[in-house]
């Protein structure tokens, strides 16, 4: 048996659930009762069998746990508790012993928190890999596409028909271009210089920034919590990764739609494998036409667009920017609603 005390255990974000000998509930953290949607106060001192609607595989898991003394985990684990639809939890019993007293500890996690922790990091390692393959690429491009350009330069100068100049300049337009979105691929790896801002001052400079760019067709809502505390962040990097979330939502509607600003407090989130007692969540919303299926899980990607002659570099850069603060950025899309969600800690 392990002894073990409560201390800081209110505090966790894992559920928690304490069990006597008996199986009587004995304790419940706040993050069981978020999960299970139950009070505390009408559980504890309740049999494990009262407690869920189908307590078989979890009251399983605990005599596992007793007959073997050891911990035992319980994958793909349903329950339901009344008022609630099901959910899948992996599942950990763990016997433990506490001022004298033998008991169990059970501690819930809800698959879909799991899975979402995995693909962040997988993503984040695809993505800091990609970034990586692009950024030397840029590299290699860069060297020669200036000489390219200065060759062209010189070229023109010495060309004696008028006509033949439009060729030239072709070939140092182009050169410019593409010597612009290398900068671009390469701009992301500046070091953040942090301050305190209000992130609504920086939303309402994007808001301002698409009703000049989309005059006529394209209404921005705001949907803020002005009870938000100051971020401390760089207030550019947030500005610019902001700016090309809200720009690609506008560009994919073609520039005629709606487009939603929302800010909410997010409490207990956890952030690259860290747990933040307040995160600050950014949801930019429109009514467009939706991502494709097949760009879902690729659309953060270096080079990755769904928009005709788009480059797939700005949301590359949002992604940066917010994974350099500790943030995560996710998408949901169907017909007629993309929303990204930019979640970013409060220190």
């Amino acid at each position: 048996m392990k002894e073990l005390s409560l201390q800081g255990v209110d505090a966790l974000a894992t559920a928690v659930i304490l069990l006597d000998e008996a199986q009587v509930v004995r304790y419940i953290n706040p993050a069981a009762e978020n999960l299970l949607a139950i009070s505390a106060k009408n559980i504890v001192g309740m049999p494990l069998e009262r407690v869920f609607a189908e307590p078989g595989l979890l009251v399983a898991a605990v005599n596992y746990a007793a007959e073997n003394n050891c911990s035992h985990t319980q994958h793909e684990l349903p329950l339901s508790t009344a008022g609630r639809a099901r959910l899948e939890v992996s599942c950990t019993v763990t016997p433990v012993e506490i001022a004298g007293v033998e008991g169990f500890l059970i501690e819930l996690s809800p698959l879909h928190q799991q899975l979402r922790i995995a693909r962040e990091e997988r993503l984040m390692d695809q993505s800091t890999q990609t970034r990586e393959l692009i950024r030397n690429l840029a590299h290699e491009i860069k060297n020669p596409l200036g000489a390219l350009r200065g060759a062209a330069q010189l070229l023109d100068r010495e060309l004696e028909r008028p006509a033949l100049h439009e060729y030239t300049q072709v070939i140092m337009k182009e050169a410019d271009r593409l010597q612009s979105l290398m900068d671009r691929l390469l701009t992301p790896h500046r070091l953040p210089q942090v301050t305190q801002f209000n992130v609504h001052e920086a939303l309402e400079r994007v808001r301002s920034l698409l009703l000049a760019e989309f005059p006529d067709g394209i209404e921005v809502r705001r949907d803020y919590d002005v009870s938000l505390p100051p971020l401390t962040a760089d207030r550019e990097q947030i500005l610019q990764s902001l700016l090309n979330v809200a720009r690609n939502a506008a560009q994919a509607m073609q520039g005629k739609g709606t487009i939603i600003l929302r800010t909410r407090v997010a409490r207990r989130a956890t952030l690259a494998k860290k747990m933040y007692r307040l995160a600050l969540l950014v949801q930019i919303v429109d009514d467009g036409p939706g991502v494709p299926l097949e760009l879902k899980d690729r659309i953060f990607f270096p080079l990755v667009s769904g928009r005709e002659g788009g480059h797939g570099v700005g949301l590359t850069i949002a992604q940066t920017f917010v994974t350099q603060h500790h943030g995560t950025i996710e998408l949901e899309s169907e017909p007629g609603r993309t929303c990204f969600s930019i979640l970013l800690p409060i220190e």
